[in-house]
């Protein structure tokens, strides 16, 4: 990539498997670019892609990226786009020729790459990772998208590399960055961190969503310069927004504490600054970088078992004695030896007293039965239910006949000697470029912040958190994550004393029984908080209502605290 540029436009069209598919077109057409990338792997993801590659070997990837590529691979050639994606997902070699082919059919010149080595599932026995695995991939970093970058590549296209790689690679590329600019590479990562998941840079999913046009945000691009700085936009004239608040916000999503780790560096999350810009402009810079962790993490996604969910309607009157009546009759119907292995019930008590539609009246009870075996969340569940049908509580219907049970999976997170991994760029031209893994490593410890001084005593008055403070929440595998940030300084020095870990768990009654871990974010105004084991098994498994957690932190802010006048 030519190297005389100071600036390195680098945008994002895509934050999952099945986001906004004009994405591409928008960001191609809406405004200079010199790279436009692609987030399609989520954890859930990965598993729907090994069962893909079960019923069909040549698939395993995201087959929405080649339509987006039929409608617009002409279109960033003739803009000088270059496309770097992770689309390739479980075969990033098969997406990589079914692009060549595309181009040809098309009759445009493209040179396509990709990068593998993530694919530890055939070194299974090797690496020592469990069995029963339908997928098995380490998180690669950079350098490989890198290398097909500096040799002349159009298109790259990845499995598992990390969020940021899809940033990071281009940066290398064109500044010229080495294993040993951390700083550079540090900074790169936020910026990755921050587009990965398009719109939510922009206003999507925004707390204080109400004082911006977020009706159609427009997706994020990254002015990327050569020490690692950058400043967040959008392209004129696209909806939504780019704000501190609104960066601050991705920034807590989905990390932890004050070291963000990855296979090239390990960013000091407590070092970014941000300042706005101008409008739609904010600046990231001061991030701080460290030698990467000696290992990759691994995901790693099986089968589960098999579930299933009957959903009973209790409307009007005695709602609590309703629940009660069915769950002792199901118990009592279930045959012996026909009790699955997990049976979890749950009570939403969405009915409203004197209701004006019967809907409103209603609550949901929710059955849902996990087990190894098929059969027993299958065809005598369904029957136990449907068979109370004219014995039950007055008003019994459910919400649909109940089905045949289904599989679920499982995603836990394993890791590898970076060294054992065969990172590899594949060339247009079929030559193959090892990788190294970071010849430097360290093991890391989060940085415990120092407490702000709290707030002088006044006044206080009964009032919504959201009020005053902003939320982003997610998962990762079966835990949550759960951002918190103050909008000013003095709501900074009273939401690091009163948001404890004990007052999560008032404030919070379902994580009263779980570990977790509290990190102090100074310069972001925020608190970062870990919660281990809310989501079971993870996304797959739903295992609870919001199954990534991702309402969690809106939950949070709709709970009621004595909160200082002054911050009102």
């Amino acid at each position: 990539m030519a190297r005389e540029r100071s600036v390195l436009r680098i945008g994002n069209a895509s934050g999952f498997y099945g986001d906004r598919f004009a994405a591409v077109r928008e960001m191609l057409t809406g405004g200079p670019l010199d790279v436009l990338t692609g987030d399609y792997l989520a954890e859930l993801t990965m598993l729907i892609l090994a069962r893909d590659r079960l019923k069909d070997p040549s698939l395993g990837y995201a087959r929405t990226f080649l339509r987006q590529m039929e409608e617009c691979l002409g279109l960033a050639r003739e803009r000088g786009v270059r496309i770097v994606v992770n689309a390739g997902g479980l075969n990033p070699a098969r997406l990589a020729e079914e692009l060549r082919g595309l181009a040809r059919r098309l009759g445009v010149e493209a040179a396509v790459a990709h990068v593998e080595g993530d694919d530890l599932l055939p070194r299974r026995a090797e690496l020592g990772l469990p069995d029963g695995l339908l997928a098995a991939n380490a998180y690669l970093g950079a350098f490989g998208v890198a290398a097909c970058l500096a040799e002349g590549a159009d298109v790259v296209v990845t499995g598992r590399v990390t969020d940021a790689a899809l940033v990071v690679g281009p940066g290398i590329a064109h500044f010229g960055w080495t294993p040993a600019d951390l700083d550079a590479l540090a900074g790169a990562v936020v910026a990755g961190h921050v587009l990965e998941c398009g719109a939510q840079a922009t206003g999507g999913n925004y707390a204080f969503f109400r004082e911006h046009d977020v009706d159609h945000p427009g997706f994020p691009l990254a002015e990327l310069r050569a020490d690692g700085s950058s400043v967040i936009t959008k392209h004129p004239g696209t909806g939504g927004a780019v704000t501190t608040g609104t960066i601050t916000a991705q920034l807590l999503y989905e990390t932890g504490g004050s070291h963000y780790l990855g296979p090239d560096v390990t960013a000091r999350l407590d070092t970014v600054r941000l300042t706005e810009d101008g409008p739609d402009r904010v600046r990231i810079d001061g991030v701080r970088g460290e030698a990467p962790p000696p290992t990759l993490k691994v995901g790693l996604n099986r089968l589960g078992g098999y579930r299933n969910e009957v959903v009973f309607v209790l409307t009007g009157l005695d709602i609590e004695a309703k629940a009660a009546l069915v769950r002792r009759q199901f118990d009592a119907a279930l045959p012996p030896g026909a009790r699955p292995a997990e049976l979890r019930w749950t009570l939403a008590r969405t009915d409203h007293s004197d209701a004006a539609t019967e809907e409103s009246a209603s609550a949901l009870l929710r059955l849902t039965a996990r087990d190894p075996d098929a059969a027993k969340v299958g065809r005598e569940l369904g029957k136990a239910a449907v068979e109370l049908g004219l014995a039950g509580y007055p008003g019994f219907h459910l919400t649909a006949p109940p089905g045949p049970g289904a599989p679920y999976g499982v995603f836990t997170a394993g890791y590898v000697d970076a060294k054992l991994v065969e990172h590899t760029a594949v060339l247009p031209d079929g030559r193959r470029i090892a990788v190294p893994p970071a010849p430097v490593t360290a093991e890391t410890t989060s940085v415990r912040a120092e407490l702000p001084d709290p707030l002088p005593p006044g006044p206080t008055r009964r009032a919504l958190l959201g009020l005053v403070l902003g939320a982003r929440s997610g998962d990762k595998g079966g835990d949550a994550n759960l951002g918190v940030w103050a909008r000013t300084e003095d709501g900074w020095r009273w939401l690091a004393h009163t948001l404890t870990v004990d007052r999560l768990r008032e404030l919070l009654p379902e994580t009263a029984e779980l570990p977790i871990a509290r990190h102090l974010l100074p310069n972001l105004g925020a608190v970062n908080f870990t919660i281990t084991g809310l989501l079971g098994e993870g996304v797959a498994a739903q295992h609870r209502f919001d199954p990534q957690a991702k309402a969690l932190g809106e939950w949070l802010r709709s709970r009621h605290l004595d909160i200082p006048e002054v911050l009102l």
